[in-house]
């Protein structure tokens, strides 16, 4: 069985470094997509981890790579109106021919999210109903029929168009490992894509969205397995772990200790490397996307030096 690999675009590292143009990320991407690579990734925060615009900087991918799929990883849904996000997705669906994916989250407890809610004029506690009701409007609207919804976002007899590329509109996948995402996975979306933890947490959990979508009626199979997976590829192990530790707080703000409880992580060696993921192949992942910490391009070569290693022996 074929595994999926796909690579995150690093716009909020980009940033921190005082480099806003674009154009050397879409360089990056059609070397990811000529090197192999089945996605191409970008992640989304307004103010809290600023970067480049995410829906936005798709559709300008769309228009430079022709095969890879193109996700956000992941968009927070509750920051939008879903009229607007209705359109824009159905849109950059259109320009990339049906490769969108909508990986989405309700963003973690933290006072520069919290603030950047607030920002956007959004109540932080009332975050995951708003997601939720506004990606079902998203879907009705996606259907191109006339939709009333009597709701958040009163709308009579509204007509959505261009409707998207893919019938039905783009895979929505949810990420996060607590109880209640994954419940939310199971029941609702198209993917599950957390960001961690270790392989074995990550089969448990795994176990639990597949039981939910059956309770919910649903086909587990038609629920994809993903997971983001970050890493810093050098033969000194130490090394690599102390620059993934100093990246992770960089990016972050906050200790690596508490950092990598939550969100998986590999430094070392390329072969080394090529186990680790496996553990989450072989627990049921089909699509693995990877941020790397470090020179991109180094790393993307490395991955795919061992990328046949990783469709040996998948489990299932």
């Amino acid at each position: 069985m074929t595994i999926k690999l796909g690579y995150l675009l690093p716009t909020r590292e980009r940033i921190m470094e005082g480099e806003h143009e674009v154009a050397p990320m879409l360089t990056l991407a059609e070397q990811a997509e000529g090197m192999g690579f089945d996605s191409v990734w970008v992640g989304d925060s307004l103010l809290a981890r600023p970067r480049h615009e995410p829906l936005t900087l798709l559709a300008g991918l769309a228009g430079r790579v022709g095969r890879v799929e193109l996700g956000t990883a992941v968009l927070l849904p509750a920051l939008r109106n879903p009229v607007l996000l209705a359109h824009q997705a159905a849109t950059v669906d259109q320009i990339s021919e049906g490769r969108l994916i909508l990986g989405v989250g309700i963003a973690g407890d933290v006072p520069n999210i919290r603030a950047e809610f607030a920002a956007a004029g959004v109540t932080f506690e009332k975050r995951v109903g708003r997601m939720m009701e506004g990606l079902r409007l998203c879907r009705a609207l996606w259907s191109g029929e006339p939709v009333n919804w009597d709701g958040r976002w009163p709308v009579e007899q509204g007509v959505l168009a261009p409707t998207p590329y893919r019938p039905g509109g783009p895979p929505i996948w949810g990420g996060g490992s607590h109880p209640d995402g994954l419940a939310r996975a199971g029941k609702t979306m198209d993917g599950w894509f957390p960001t961690g933890p270790d392989a074995a947490t990550w089969s448990d959990h795994w176990g639990q969205v597949q039981a939910a979508a059956i309770d919910a009626g649903r086909d587990p199979s038609d629920v994809t397995a993903a997971i983001y997976l970050t890493l810093c590829i050098d033969d000194d192990a130490a090394s690599a772990d102390a620059r993934i530790n100093a990246y992770l707080e960089q990016y972050y703000g906050a200790p690596a200790k508490i950092l990598r409880r939550r969100q998986a992580c590999y430094a070392g060696s390329a072969r080394g490397a090529a186990e680790w993921i496996n553990g989450y192949i072989n627990a049921g992942a089909r699509h693995v996307i990877l941020r790397f910490a470090g020179d991109h391009e180094h790393h993307m070569k490395a991955i795919m030096e061992i990328r046949g290693d990783l469709e040996v022996n998948p489990a299932g």
